[in-house]
């Protein structure tokens, strides 16, 4: 018969494992109601648009969703090769390695993850199409712009001190790169992020930055100087900005003269700078995660280089990146919020 000891373990034991199950259901319960109120508003301004939801080909969800999974599964067995070569400098320790860093449960959770992530993702593009419809606000940002610049256009000052050449180049290379940073990011957090549940506190944010994103959007409807003021940026050579700029003005009337088109679907919008915002949030949580300083750096530089090429290239006012800045520190915040409210305090989850 077990002893006194023996039974005060068990309840000791019973007792922790069950404050664990219902502290992660707290968390995940709340996650979970963010992404099922942001699809509900998300169904009811369909609605309310006339405009059914819309996954263009697959790219916004289906795609995104099934690249995500095999990438993630690419990483997963990435990371559990390199344990294995580390501790037995062979492949022979990779099931092992599998077994012990990925146990079913936090298969589950990362995996329902991605699925969160990117259902609020596709809401919001949705949403973001359909402010095509709404009055543009372009007028008062740029001439806001002006008078924080003393009368000049900061696209042109831009110009005018890094020039039109290999700058455009390099800077269009650095905007572009912003898509590949985007999934990237999400499902490397899944993976290397040690504890499942901080892990989360960076898809939270990520789904946060998207929601405040196109609240911008309703709040300032706006298309960038580079359709406002287009003769500002007619010394730039073609670049691939050029031709993304193009067709998301197409997208725009298309769906402005035919919103019942299946392929009518726009993705235009200047405020607030998700660019900005997205890769802000990146950086502030390498410093939620100690990263170390060198990474720290890379990534405050990347960020800047963002900045400036929003504004060269005309796709932002100035006043779109502070908000895009702003929309990072509130994403965070509410991410922190939402999975560890009381911190970091150490937590036995998968």
């Amino acid at each position: 018969m077990p002893d006194a000891t023996t039974l005060g373990e068990v309840s000791t034991g019973s007792a922790l494992l069950t404050h664990t199950t219902r502290s992660r259901s707290r968390w995940l319960v709340g996650v979970w109601t963010v992404v099922v109120v942001f699809a509900g508003v998300t169904v009811l301004w369909s609605l309310h648009v006339g405009v059914p939801l819309r996954d263009p080909d697959g790219r916004m969800f289906r795609g995104r969703l099934t690249t995500s999974l095999v990438s993630f599964t690419a990483l997963v067995l990435a990371q559990a090769a390199y344990r294995s070569l580390r501790s037995h400098r062979s492949l022979r320790g990779l099931p092992g390695a599998l077994r012990a860093h990925w146990p079913w449960e936090r298969v589950f959770l990362a995996v329902t993850g991605l699925l969160a992530y990117h259902v609020v993702y596709v809401c919001y593009r949705n949403l973001k199409s359909w402010n095509a419809f709404r009055t543009l606000r372009d007028d008062p940002l740029m001439e806001l712009d002006r008078w924080l610049f003393l009368g000049h256009t900061p696209a042109v000052l831009l110009h005018d001190l890094l020039g039109q050449g290999a700058a455009a180049y390099v800077l269009a290379f650095v905007y572009r790169s912003f898509t590949y940073l985007v999934p990237f990011s999400v499902i490397a957090s899944l993976v290397f992020v040690e504890r499942i549940r901080d892990a989360y506190v960076f898809v939270t944010s990520a789904m946060w930055v998207w929601i405040l994103g196109v609240a911008s959007y309703y709040l300032l409807p706006s298309l960038g100087p580079f359709a406002a003021a287009a003769p500002d940026y007619i010394g730039l050579p073609h670049t691939a900005i050029t031709d993304s700029q193009s067709d998301y003005l197409l997208q725009r009337a298309r769906i402005l003269t035919d919103p019942g088109a299946g392929d009518a679907f726009a993705s235009l919008g200047a405020f607030a700078s998700l660019h900005v915002a997205f890769t802000c949030m990146v950086v502030l949580m390498l410093r939620h995660y100690r990263a170390p300083r060198p990474l720290l750096v890379v990534g405050t530089t990347y960020l800047v280089t963002v900045m400036v090429a929003t504004v060269y290239f005309g796709w932002h006012f100035v006043l779109d990146d502070l908000a895009g800045v702003l929309i990072a520190l509130l994403a965070v915040a509410l991410g922190r919020a939402l999975v560890l409210p009381r911190g970091r305090e150490p937590v036995d989850d998968a």
